[in-house]
């Protein structure tokens, strides 16, 4: 049993990288399964809602991958929100290439196939966003900006990204991505 909690990781970090990558239809449990090593019984063991249950964990991993990185970048840059952006940026367009142009947001692919038909998948999503959100706004605010327009801001700035890892995935180029920061 020692293996066990590796088997759960290795599905969720598996699943999270195949959803990226080719969508979460187009992932099968299957494919998770070789992909991840893990034996049949631990995929229904730690995730007895199927496919449906182990999207909402692979969510979550990546959103907190995100916020981690977004959490790193306002401890440098508290008050300095042009360097934050750039610094997101840049990261972002580092993610976007290291993929070979393959990957796009951890969680934006599953979040588009599977919202707002699960409510499970909808509170996740929600929940992960507004951890993003509340991470920026905070920045936005301690460089002066007020709450609610700092706010505004934060999800203007995700948006922005998210487009932007659509247009760097379609044309190969970190150019998109890069770009967001001229505005702010």
């Amino acid at each position: 049993m020692a293996n066990a909690p590796k088997h759960r990781k290795n599905l969720v970090q598996t699943a999270m990288r195949l959803f990226r990558e080719q969508g979460y239809a187009s992932t099968g449990l299957q494919q998770i399964l070789n992909q991840s090593g893990a034996p049949r019984g631990s995929l229904y063991h730690y995730f007895p809602g199927g496919k449906e249950a182990l999207g909402e964990a692979a969510v979550t991993l990546a959103g907190g991958l995100v916020d981690e990185m977004l959490r790193e970048l306002a401890a440098r840059h508290p008050h300095d929100a042009r360097a934050f952006v750039q610094g997101y940026c840049k990261t972002m367009a580092g993610w976007m290439r290291d993929s070979g142009f393959q990957s796009g947001c951890p969680i934006a692919t599953t979040i588009l196939e599977t919202v707002p038909r699960s409510t499970a998948m909808t509170r996740v999503g929600e929940a992960v966003l507004d951890t993003w959100v509340d991470t920026i706004a905070g920045v936005f605010v301690g460089s002066g900006q007020p709450k609610r327009q700092a706010r505004d801001n934060a999800q203007f700035l995700i948006a922005a990204i998210e487009g932007a890892l659509v247009l760097a995935r379609i044309r190969r180029s970190e150019r998109p991505i890069l770009a967001i920061a001229k505005f702010f």
